[in-house]
């Protein structure tokens, strides 16, 4: 008898084979979590890249003090680096390793995770269905993060901008060689532009992911808020 997990994980498999032949017209739920998966079992990963300005803003008193009130500016950083299958994610992988992320790990990432809650978050949700471990996971992370090429105009802003979530998808694009549009995500909250996501396969070569795309920001323009201290 086949495990419920992996059954699940089947039956997604072949409704998604349906789906791109056109025989199934059902559209998936956005991202539906697999609680207590099989840790190494996924598809590929995507990088969450969160517009911190953003995240500050809309969190306000609530956000973060090291990330939002530190004495370093950040623009964009990583939100996290998710395994994920071709419909919904893996998360909470048991037997991965210790829950708590060790401080000397935590201070490697501060540059580009500047919350070490945020840190044990990522590793707890979904590093620990990556079946690497907790230094392996944050160094992949960092190596993806280093894949992407920054579009210039948006390395620094001094001044808020209205920023149409399509133009900044092929900002990325065109400083990104192998980055198409069904690879990449802008995400936007209360008309904030909050992530852009973007999928890699599990050697970080760019890929589509039709999931994530489906879940882009539908609005024309959203709010980027400048970089504090810029």
């Amino acid at each position: 008898m086949q495990r419920p997990a992996l059954a699940r994980r089947l039956l997604r498999r072949a409704a998604a084979a349906l789906l791109s032949a056109g025989l199934l017209q059902t559209t998936f739920p956005a991202f539906s979590g697999e609680r207590g998966a099989e840790a190494g079992r996924f598809d590929f990963y995507v990088l969450s890249l969160s517009w911190s300005p953003s995240y500050c803003a809309v969190e306000g008193t609530d956000a973060n003090r090291r990330q939002c009130e530190g004495p370093r500016p950040y623009a964009f950083i990583v939100h996290g680096l998710w395994p994920q299958y071709e419909h919904g994610y893996p998360e909470f992988c048991p037997g991965a390793g210790p829950d708590r992320v060790p401080d000397r790990l935590v201070d490697a990432y501060l540059d580009i995770m500047p919350s070490p809650g945020l840190i044990g978050h990522q590793w707890r949700k979904h590093g620990s269905c990556s079946g690497l471990s907790q230094a392996d996971y944050l160094a992949l992370a960092r190596a993806a993060r280093e894949r992407i090429v920054m579009p210039e105009e948006f390395s620094r802003l001094d001044e808020p901008q209205m920023v149409s979530p399509r133009i900044l998808e092929e900002r990325f694009i065109a400083a990104n060689e192998g980055l198409s549009l069904d690879g990449i995500a802008v995400t936007c909250g209360r008309r904030y532009l909050r992530e852009v996501r973007i999928c890699l396969t599990r050697d970080l070569q760019f890929r589509a992911c039709p999931q994530v795309d489906h879940n882009a920001c539908r609005l024309d323009r959203t709010l980027m808020p400048p970089v504090r201290g810029e």
